[in-house]
């Protein structure tokens, strides 16, 4: 019986000799380290709290006549708020004034009672006691005045407090109290006013970066900014106002606040926001992009591009995180192109293939450094 011949699966030298087809090349994305000046932040979740808070209280009792805004005004300081029926406090006023222009007549009739009294003792036509007794009247009367004039004084202010007045710039919430209804003095609130601009963000850090926020601190003022969580635009910028006298036993953090400039009402009190506080500026460190930066068991590493187009995996030691960059502190030099996409297709010694544009795509012997010099 005859068998059909078979096809071999290997591929042949010139020569005859079978071969294996060479491994394909790994594609991957890459990038070029490079050498930057990196600002070295602590960041923390932190809440957004009123520059200045005021409830306002009746210091008077009366009758509300009068709101004079709308629930949510921006008001200034000094802004009219609430009228209290004034009419008491104006004839209070009144007979104040009026106890003062009377005890002002009697207390000169005394001070002339006084001084003829004292000419007859002169010529002795009158008693010791005489005298004596005249010029207490007189210094009786001069008291009573001062008196009058005091209570004068707090019926004009008692009658200025019938007209509510803003102590700060801000904005004022719900009304609570309408108009019609009596208030006494002291005891409801009637709204409250939160300052917006400036305004406070106020955070906790861990206990370990207290020694270098004071140092860094007495060279200047820290900048920290702060965003919503689902919010793309530009960070709100402040700077570091307030460092508190204790660390928290319980938690082993330190509040801190730091001051914005919110003339766009961002900021709003109550919420959460991500800070970022910035402590110093590493100068003309080596950045990578942070995905490249890998961690096994034995630790973090990237993959370095060589020249052939070969991978090496080299140990790194991350110095810190900013934004999207990684600064390497030692395993990387300005200038090496590493992996930042399709590391898991790799091993050591590995064929690659680095999908850019011809123009874009970074050469391990003359790529440019990432958002620096090299």
């Amino acid at each position: 019986m005859l068998l059909a011949p078979l096809t071999a699966c290997n591929t042949h030298s010139a020569s005859g000799a079978p071969q294996s087809a060479a491994p394909s090349a790994v594609p991957v994305s890459a990038a070029t380290a490079g050498r930057d000046d990196v600002p070295i932040q602590v960041k923390a979740i932190g809440w957004v709290e009123a520059y200045a808070s005021v409830t306002i209280k009746p210091q008077i009792e009366g009758q509300i006549t009068e709101i004079h805004f709308v629930d949510g005004q921006e008001v200034k300081r000094g802004d009219l708020l609430y009228t209290i029926d004034p009419r008491p406090f104006v004839a209070a006023l009144w007979l104040s004034e009026a106890n003062l222009l009377k005890d002002k007549a009697l207390a000169e009739d005394a001070e002339r009672e006084a001084n003829r009294v004292a000419d007859l003792f002169t010529r002795n036509m009158a008693a010791d006691r005489e005298r004596d007794q005249a010029r207490a009247n007189a210094d009786a009367a001069g008291a009573q005045v001062q008196a009058d004039q005091a209570g004068v004084e707090n019926a004009k202010l008692r009658l200025d407090y019938c007209t509510i007045r803003s102590p700060i710039d801000g904005r004022v919430g719900a009304r609570l109290i309408d108009q019609g209804n009596i208030v006494k003095a002291n005891e409801a609130a009637l709204v409250t006013i939160n300052q917006l601009n400036p305004i406070y963000v106020t955070f906790s850090v861990a206990e370990r970066h207290l020694p270098s926020i004071k140092e860094h601190m007495q060279a200047g003022a820290l900048t920290a900014e702060a965003r919503y969580a689902d919010d793309t635009g530009p960070q709100a910028a402040g700077r570091l106002t307030f460092v508190d006298n204790q660390v928290d036993s319980t938690t082993g953090m330190v509040r801190l606040k730091a001051t914005f400039e919110n003339a766009d009402h961002r900021l709003w009190p109550g919420r959460f926001v991500n800070v970022a506080l910035t402590i110093t500026t590493r100068q003309d460190a080596v950045t990578v992009p942070s995905q490249a930066v890998q961690t096994s068991q034995k630790g973090q590493f990237v993959f370095v591009v060589s020249k052939d187009n070969t991978v090496e995996m080299r140990p790194v030691t991350v110095e810190s995180v900013a934004d999207q960059r990684t600064v390497i502190a030692s395993g990387v030099s300005a200038g090496d192109v590493v992996v930042t996409d399709g590391q898991l297709r790799l091993t050591p010694g590995a064929k690659v293939e680095i999908k850019a544009d011809a123009k874009d795509k970074p050469k391990p012997d003359e790529a440019a450094p990432i958002g620096g010099q090299s």
